[in-house]
């Protein structure tokens, strides 16, 4: 087992935690859009998926909360770094999420309200902090193109998350704003990715299972629009081009499986998830297409339900809380973030 720090594994808890989180939530949404499809028991299952994800917040909050207190120099380190800065958003991404998730249970309540907002606003200044990082001197070019991954699609697109509650929270004009924000963004963060690809190589094995991550701006710019008021036949053509980036990621799967788990693999969660709410969205109850929607459906549930046994295994065997190891990029030695687990 790894040496840790004074004898804790707390340093090593970093916000790439909270994509489990994410992943249950839009799990948890899928299944609510499979009650027309599924009755009652897609009911019980969402809501079901809903209280853990929110149970693991709160377990998440606590030990963040704790380990800023004993080792913020670890914290401020995760903010810091060129690749794992990025993860601090997926924090605000689960507030948004799991306020979406009681709306779409009809739960209404200043609460609920309240952490929409906190992780809308929250979204807003990770998203401002990434491109601060970039207009800043000290920025090296080699720290720049560490960064760019579809990682960086969590705090830049994740601003298209607060319309999936927005509207009927009665906020439209502010959920629109930030919808286009994303819109605009979306399309440059992607050309940068496949720039990097191009000029530095793909990122590092351990980090293969983020490349599912592009799945969900299409995937999520659809469902959003939807609320917005936009028209069905461009939530058709973003559904296909989350399926083509579905089809693309899963070429690089069967590298994923063979790294050793670690917390990179819950980035594939919710952008699985996504693409099954917006397959069952486009589906009609009655036609051919409810099978694939739901076959869908049923294959991403295990994905979750096998990623959390691993986490759990995971964190039996004191495999996921340790220091960082050392990998080779195609841009020369990098250490690899907390999210990747040891190896």
């Amino acid at each position: 087992m790894t040496e840790r720090t004074g004898g804790s594994s707390l340093p090593y808890l970093g916000f790439s935690w909270f994509a489990m989180v994410m992943g249950l939530c839009g799990l948890s949404l899928a299944w609510s859009r499979a009650v027309p499809h599924w009755g009652p028991m897609a009911v019980r299952l969402s809501q079901g998926l809903g209280w853990l994800a929110a149970g693991v917040l709160v377990v998440l909050l606590l030990a963040q909360g704790l380990r800023w207190l004993k080792f913020p120099a670890a914290v401020q380190e995760d903010a810091r770094h060129p690749v794992r800065h990025v993860f601090v958003a997926a924090f605000p991404s689960s507030l948004v999420l799991l306020a979406t998730v009681w709306m779409a249970h009809h739960v209404v309540n200043p609460w609920i309200e309240a952490l929409w907002m906190l992780g809308a606003i929250g979204l807003l200044l990770c998203t401002g902090v990434v491109l601060w990082r970039w207009l800043q001197p000290g920025l090296s070019i080699d720290d720049f193109w560490l960064g760019i991954t579809p990682a960086l699609f969590i705090p830049v697109v994740g601003n298209v998350l607060p319309a999936l509650a927005g509207v009927s929270l009665g906020h439209p004009v502010w959920a629109a704003a930030q919808y286009g924000l994303a819109a605009v963004l979306w399309p440059v963060m992607l050309v940068l990715v496949m720039v990097r690809i191009g000029m530095r190589g793909l990122w590092p094995e351990r980090m293969l299972p983020v490349t599912f991550i592009t799945i969900a701006p299409p995937s999520v710019l659809a469902l959003s629009g939807h609320q917005l008021g936009g028209p069905e036949v461009l939530l058709h053509m973003l559904w296909g081009v989350a399926a083509f980036f579905a089809a693309l990621s899963f070429t690089v799967l069967v590298r994923c499986l063979r790294q050793p788990f670690g917390m990179s693999f819950w980035g594939m969660s919710f952008p699985l998830a996504a693409l099954a709410s917006l397959s069952l969205q486009l589906t009609p109850v009655d036609g051919g297409a409810q099978g694939l929607a739901s076959a869908w459906l049923l294959g991403v549930t295990l994905a979750i339900l096998a990623l959390l046994g691993a986490t759990l295994r995971g964190l039996l065997r004191g495999d996921l809380l340790g220091p960082e190891v050392t990998i080779t990029s195609a841009v020369g030695p990098v250490s690899a973030p907390t999210v990747l687990g040891k190896s």
